[in-house]
């Protein structure tokens, strides 16, 4: 599970050399191999070049068929440095996530957490009642269970998990097939727990042998029918690994090989009935504190108006933010959009991410954020009905520039050869350490929004959003790295 982002290292300075390491999470869309710039040199851009240089980057023949949206500012100005489709709409990816944490420091603050509770209902029962905190695990079970125990609790007749504080389907309808079924699109529900993912290593066997299974929970092990279709195969042959599963979360399937000399492989996947399995795992929590747990239930009653008797905290928003995106976490984008309903609570019939989508455009137009310029269904991005125009990225982080969550909101994003999604970009070119920005990625589309400290240059703000590609990812990402070393070569002249 990812590292604690401590506030001290979030509320670093806005110079030049920015760095924040984490530990990668599960639950991201983008993998980012290491990728060099092919203009490694220094050398001086002024202004007035900048617009041909830039140029003879996207009209390349491989680009022939993509669509190009770019946005080059002064941080402090609305003066225009290049654009290219600035106010048209493309789709986003992961760069949503700016506009999601934008909304939620500034509307919840720095300092907002999301609580857990128990609730003691009398007679032996108990209701665990959650709140959608996406960093809550199994050491946050095992506080729960310790603070009961030191209540004098001893025996639970009924355990209750209220699932119903956040409401509407736990994963996007428009979501596709591929992302549900990987652990990056993972549901979201008001019971979290370890992200929602579940974890088996996958083991090679003597020549011929299907792999070995082994689960780091028995308890899920015993929710599936596994399918094992693998194969040990012989010493150095290539190894594949495909594990899928059904909707109704019965059978698991597992394709592909190992090679008898390769090391185990994990995989990780999202649990199906996320309730139910924060409700066993409480339950072999509290069993393991030597409190016996008679019945579990995942229901709608709940004990919201009893005594509280244990509690568990989430770390601050600012830590919840630089987890969303250093390493472009999607549950906890979906969970911070939904917490922005904890301001205006859904109206009947409303689920908690559309009420959290109204508080986002409400917050981001008294920002200055023009609302026509995106249109969202989700807040992470992992939808392809998501539209996001260059033009509203660039607003969202000139108008975050002035928030007095400022320093947390850049001190959440990537480093240009330093942290997160940015940590393999930009290595030995003149933008790495000078670069702050959100990345996205998904098929056919790749972007890059954030900030430029130039050392010869006003600091910049930008967005570059690539769709309609055909061309491999990191293909469009080189290019695109080009340009913001442009950008950071950039000087007054």
């Amino acid at each position: 599970m990812p590292k604690k982002i401590s506030l001290g290292l979030l509320l670093l300075f806005l110079g030049t050399q920015v760095g924040i390491t984490t530990k990668p999470l599960s639950a991201q869309t983008q993998v980012v191999p290491t990728v060099v710039p092919t203009q490694t040199t220094t050398k001086s851009i002024c202004p007035a070049q900048l617009g041909t240089s830039i140029d003879a980057v996207i009209n390349r023949p491989l680009f022939n068929r993509a669509r190009w949206g770019i946005l080059v500012q002064p941080l402090s100005s609305t003066q225009t440095l290049y654009s290219r489709d600035a106010q048209k709409y493309f789709t986003p990816a992961s760069t949503t996530k700016l506009l999601t944490t934008a909304a939620a420091l500034q509307q919840l603050g720095t300092n907002f957490r999301i609580r857990t509770s128990v609730y003691g209902g009398g007679n032996g029962v108990l209701y665990v009642v959650g709140r959608g905190d996406p960093s809550f695990t199994d050491a946050q079970l095992t506080v729960l269970a310790k603070q009961l125990k030191q209540r004098g609790i001893t025996t639970v007749n009924q355990l209750i998990a209220d699932d119903t504080y956040i409401r509407g389907d736990i994963v996007h309808p428009s979501w596709q097939w591929e992302d549900i079924q990987s652990d990056y699109g993972a549901p979201i529900n008001s019971l979290i727990l370890n992200q929602n993912v579940f974890n088996i290593r996958l083991l090679p066997q003597t020549v011929g042998q299907p792999l070995k299974v082994i689960w780091n929970d028995i308890s899920e092990a015993a929710q599936w029918q596994v399918i094992n279709q693998s194969v040990t195969t012989a010493e150095n042959q290539p190894s594949f690994i495909n594990v899928t599963r059904d909707l109704k979360g019965k059978i698991l399937r597992i394709k592909g090989q190992l090679a008898l000399n390769s090391q185990p492989q994990l995989v990780s996947l999202p649990v199906v009935s996320p309730a139910e399995y924060f409700s066993r795992r409480f339950r072999s929590t509290l069993i393991a504190e030597k409190i016996p747990v008679v019945q579990t239930f995942v229901s709608s009653s709940n004990g919201k108006n009893q005594e509280e008797l244990a509690n568990v905290e989430s770390p601050p928003l600012s830590e919840l933010v630089a987890q969303t995106n250093i390493n472009s976490n999607n549950l906890f984008a979906e969970s911070l959009l939904r917490a922005l309903s904890f301001k205006k609570p859904p109206a009947e019939n409303q689920t908690s991410a559309d009420a959290g989508l109204e508080v986002m455009k409400a917050t981001l137009t008294q920002m200055g954020v023009d609302s026509t310029g995106y249109s969202l269904v989700d807040g992470s991005g992992l939808s392809r009905k998501d539209l996001v125009s260059p033009e509203a990225l660039v607003q969202t982080l000139q108008a975050m520039a002035k928030s007095p969550a400022a320093l947390v909101y850049r001190a959440s994003l990537p480093v240009a050869a330093r942290s997160g999604t940015l940590k393999s970009r930009f290595q030995n070119t003149p933008a790495e350490g000078i670069v702050q920005a959100k990345t996205g990625t998904m098929g056919g589309v790749v972007s890059l929004a954030g900030y430029i400290n130039t050392p010869k240059y006003s600091p910049m703000v930008f967005s570059i959003m690539v769709n309609q590609s055909e061309q491999p990812a990191r293909v469009v990402r080189q290019a695109i790295d080009e340009i913001v070393v442009l950008l950071a070569q950039l000087q007054n002249c």
